[in-house]
């Protein structure tokens, strides 16, 4: 689609297992194929096996996703970046992008004492704060005339 304001977003957290995979999911079905869309991490993991089950409540397959290193995208290959970190120290991504933030809070609660169902509860918070700031911004890029990422 010509016209678009970016081509391409990276989103970024610490380990690449929820947040930002979450967010790489939910781009991809809100965008469809007009945008690149990448995930990555500064201590990548693996993928939160809650993280998947909230997003395949969606229809969405993280499954066979896996965390990646920032180290390893090209500056180059990203026109927009958004951070999802709250209380963590956010990667650095050094690259001309256009930046958002988005402070999340990380749904991996492993210091509090909780069943499966609430764990699980904490990642669906997440998913649905990520998904209202992707179709806001999917909105806002609807408006801008000349643009349109659906």
């Amino acid at each position: 689609m010509s016209g678009l304001p970016f081509k391409s977003i990276l989103f970024l957290c610490v380990a690449n297992s929820a947040r930002s995979q979450m967010a790489e999911g939910l781009a991809r079905q809100i965008f469809g194929d007009d945008l690149r869309v990448q995930s990555a991490g500064s201590e990548p993991s693996r993928v939160n096996p809650f993280a998947v089950k909230a997003m395949a409540e969606l229809g969405i397959d993280l499954g066979s996703h896996a965390s990646k290193s920032v180290d390893a995208i090209d500056p180059e290959s990203v026109d927009l970046v958004i951070t999802l970190c709250a209380e963590e120290v956010c990667p650095v991504f050094h690259s001309n992008s256009q930046r958002l933030h988005w402070p999340l809070q990380d749904p991996d609660r492993k210091d509090e004492d909780l069943s499966d169902e609430e764990r699980l509860q904490h990642f669906r918070v997440a998913r649905e704060q990520i998904r209202e700031r992707l179709e806001v911004l999917a909105a806002l890029c609807d408006a801008v005339p000349g643009t349109n990422l659906r």
